[in-house]
C-alpha cells in the first residue's frame, strides 16, 4: 500500500524537477515538448467543450420537463420506490440545514415516499443537537419520517467526517425506518446531500424516472450536476471561478458517462449500499470511492448514470478575502486528496481476478491521468514555458527557437482564450436563471473575472493537488484527514 502512495506524488514531481533540469541540460528538447504539450491541451480543450455545450444544453431541456407528470404519463411503477436523504452536518448554521430542509419540502414528489435523515455529530455539541430537534420539530409532518442521529465520536478505525457519519446514519435509518415497515432494499435510492445542497423541485421526479427506465438499474449510481451557486453573491472572484470551474468539469464529465464517478451529493440503491458495507469510514474522499467500491463489488458491473440536473450548493466563504482564499485551497486540497482512491483501487484490482485486464487497465489510466494532469499541466503551461530562456545557455538564447518561443506559447495561450469566453458566458447564464434580482452591473464584472483563470490554475488548482499527492507519498503525520467546508 505503502508502494502504491507514493506513485502519484513521485510521478508529478519527477516530471516538474525533470522538466527544470532539462530547460538548464537540453532546453531545445524542453521547447520541443513544451509546444506539443500546449498543442495536446487545446485540442484537448475544443473536444472537452464540445461536451459541456453538449451536457449545458441537456441541463437546460431537462430543466423545461415536469418529471413527475412525464413518470405518470408513461405509467412507470413509482409507487413502490421510496428515497432515503441523508443530510451529514457538523456546526453548520441553523439557517443553511433549514433552507436545505426546505428545499425537500418543495420537491414535486409524494412526501410520504421521502424519508429525511439529519445526521448530527455527537463531537458537534449540544448546539448542534439543539439546531437538529428544532429542525426535525419544523418539518417532521412534511415527510414520511424524519430520523435525527447522533454519530458517536472517537470510534476506533474511524476518521471523523461525513463518511463515517453518514454511514452509521444510513444503518440507523435502515434499522428504524426501513426494516420496520418492511420496505425492500431494492425498492430504496439513497441520496447523500451535502448540508448546503438545495434541489431543484423535480429532483425526485428525475431521479426516480431514470432508475426506472434504466436497465439493470441497482447496479448504478445517479449523479445530478452541482452548481456552487447558492452564495455567489457572497464570494470572492476567486471562489467564483473555482466553483463555475468545478460545475463545468462536472457538466464535461456527465457527457462521458464510461468515466463519470459519483461525487459530492449523489444517489445509489440501498441494496448496492448494503452489499458494499456503506460508505468507507477511514476515507477523506467518500463520495467517489463508494463508486469504486461498487465497481469492485459487482466486478466491473457499475456505472453512473448521469441525470443532466442541477443541485445547487454553496461555493467556499470566509469572514474575509484572506480568510476565504485560505479555506479555498483547503478546499480544492481536500478534493484532490481524492488521489487516495487510486490507491486503493489498485488494491482492489489486483485482488480482483475476475474484472477484465482492459476494464482496469482503462479505469488506472483515466484516474491517474486525472490526477496526474491536476498536478502538473498549469505549471507546464502557464509557467514552465519561460524556463528554457531562462535556464538555457547563451548559444540557446541567441538561437531562433528561443526567439520565437513566446510567440509560439502566446498562440497557444490565445488559443485557449475561446473556451475562456465560452465558460464566461455559460456562467452568466447559470445567473441570470437562478439568481434572481441579480445586479446588471455584475455581469461585465464576472465576465471578465475570467480572465485570471491562469493565476487560478496554477494558484488553486495544480498547487493544492502537488500538496495533496506530496503528502500522500510522505504519509504519516503529514497525510490529510476530513477538513470540513465553510458553509453559508
Amino acid at each position: 500500500m505503502r508502494f502504491y502512495e507514493i506513485i502519484p506524488g513521485l510521478t508529478a514531481w519527477i516530471t516538474l524537477l525533470g522538466l527544470v533540469f532539462l530547460s538548464w541540460k537540453m532546453p531545445a528538447v524542453v521547447v520541443f515538448f513544451i509546444l506539443l504539450y500546449d498543442l495536446y491541451w487545446i485540442l484537448k480543450l475544443f473536444y472537452l467543450f464540445s461536451h459541456l455545450r453538449f451536457a449545458f444544453l441537456k441541463m437546460r431541456k431537462h430543466l423545461q420537463i415536469n418529471w413527475w407528470e412525464k413518470i405518470q404519463t408513461e405509467n412507470l411503477p413509482w409507487e413502490n420506490i421510496y428515497h432515503l436523504v441523508i443530510l451529514p452536518f457538523y456546526k453548520e448554521p441553523k439557517e443553511v440545514i433549514e433552507e436545505s430542509v426546505n428545499s425537500l419540502v418543495s420537491a414535486r414528489y409524494p412526501k410520504e415516499k421521502i424519508f429525511v435523515v439529519l445526521a448530527s455529530e455527537e463531537r458537534g455539541g449540544e448546539n448542534d443537537q439543539k439546531n437538529a430537534f428544532l429542525i426535525q420539530e419544523k418539518f417532521k409532518s412534511q415527510f414520511g419520517d424524519f430520523l435525527i442521529t447522533i454519530h458517536p465520536q472517537n470510534i476506533p478505525y474511524e476518521l471523523p467526517g461525513k463518511g463515517s457519519n453518514e454511514s452509521f446514519a444510513a444503518k440507523e435509518a435502515i434499522k428504524k425506518i426501513i426494516d420496520v415497515r418492511s420496505i425492500p432494499y431494492e425498492n430504496v435510492l439513497v441520496s447523500s446531500f451535502d448540508i448546503d445542497t438545495k434541489i431543484e423541485k423535480d429532483y425526485f421526479g428525475v431521479l426516480t424516472y431514470h432508475f426506472l427506465k434504466e436497465k439493470n438499474n441497482l447496479n448504478a449510481s445517479y449523479q445530478p450536476i452541482p452548481i456552487f451557486i447558492n452564495n455567489i453573491e457572497q464570494t470572492t472572484f476567486f471562489t467564483r471561478l473555482i466553483a463555475f470551474s468545478a460545475t463545468f468539469w462536472q457538466l464535461m464529465q456527465s457527457s462521458r458517462p464510461e468515466w463519470l464517478v459519483s461525487f459530492s451529493s449523489h444517489s445509489l440503491p440501498l441494496k448496492a449500499l448494503v452489499d458494499v458495507g456503506f460508505w468507507e469510514t477511514y476515507l477523506v474522499s467518500e463520495d467517489s470511492r463508494i463508486f469504486f467500491q461498487c465497481l469492485n463489488y459487482y466486478n466491473g458491473n457499475w456505472r453512473a448514470v448521469p441525470l443532466f440536473y442541477p443541485v445547487y450548493m454553496d461555493a467556499v466563504s470566509g469572514k474575509n478575502f484572506w480568510e476565504a482564499m485560505k479555506n479555498l485551497y483547503k478546499q480544492q486540497r481536500r478534493w484532490a486528496w481524492g488521489v487516495e482512491n487510486f490507491v486503493y483501487l489498485l488494491r482492489d484490482f489486483k485482488n480482483n481476478h475476475s474484472i477484465s485486464f482492459w476494464k482496469k487497465f482503462s479505469w488506472m489510466a483515466v484516474m491517474f491521468n486525472g490526477f496526474y494532469s491536476w498536478s502538473t499541466s498549469s505549471f507546464i503551461i502557464f509557467l514552465f514555458g519561460v524556463l528554457p530562456n531562462i535556464l538555457g545557455s547563451d548559444v540557446f538564447k541567441r538561437s531562433i527557437l528561443s526567439y520565437n518561443l513566446p510567440r509560439y506559447t502566446g498562440i497557444m495561450l490565445n488559443l485557449s482564450t475561446i473556451g475562456i469566453i465560452i465558460s464566461a458566458v455559460l456562467t452568466l447564464i447559470l445567473i441570470s436563471y437562478k439568481v434572481k434580482n441579480f445586479k446588471k452591473r455584475y455581469y461585465f464584472l464576472y465576465f471578465i473575472e475570467w480572465l485570471l483563470m491562469p493565476i487560478v490554475f496554477v494558484v488553486f488548482g495544480a498547487l493544492p493537488a502537488l500538496d495533496a499527492q506530496t503528502r500522500l507519498m510522505l504519509g504519516g503525520k503529514a497525510r490529510l484527514g476530513f477538513w470540513r467546508t465553510p458553509k453559508g
